[in-house]
């Protein structure tokens, strides 16, 4: 299966603190840009910072409990490899991003068995990246 790349645009209160996290940080190369907006490549994927100045800085979200953490949304990431999630993890750690749920194994023993973490951008956007203990196992019901 080839799987397509997704678009998300979602807004930032500052352009250079996007650049900074998304493509210093996370390590995802900047694509086309404006005055109001840029393109990063997310692991194959585009996604756009949109200047919206008024946005407030704010962690304040909506949470669903999934095993036995609230899981904020709206939030959005990638499914990346096993070492690929390992690697990220650790160098989010050393550059000590706050976590909002640390990064962990949830399902254990179960069909979707993953390594997921959680954390904000400058913005306050919600990311979460994760990796599955089996990725065939990505959609599976039991």
């Amino acid at each position: 299966m080839t799987m397509r790349p997704f678009h998300l645009a979602f807004p930032v209160h500052d352009l250079d603190a996007a650049r900074a996290f998304y493509g210093g940080l996370m390590g995802c190369p900047e694509g086309r840009s404006a005055d109001s907006w840029i393109d990063f490549d997310l692991y194959g994927h585009q996604i756009v910072a949109h200047l919206d100045a008024s946005r407030a800085l704010s962690e304040d979200a909506t949470a669903n409990p999934v095993d036995g953490h609230d899981v904020p949304v709206p939030h959005f990431g990638v499914v990346l490899g096993w070492e690929e999630w390992r690697a990220l993890a650790a160098r989010l750690e050393a550059a000590g991003v706050s976590f909002g749920i640390a990064p962990h194994i949830r399902f254990v023993g179960q069909p979707g068995e993953q390594a997921t973490m959680f954390f904000r951008d400058p913005s306050g956007n919600a990311l979460e990246f994760k990796a599955f203990r089996d990725p065939a196992k990505l959609f599976a019901t039991a």
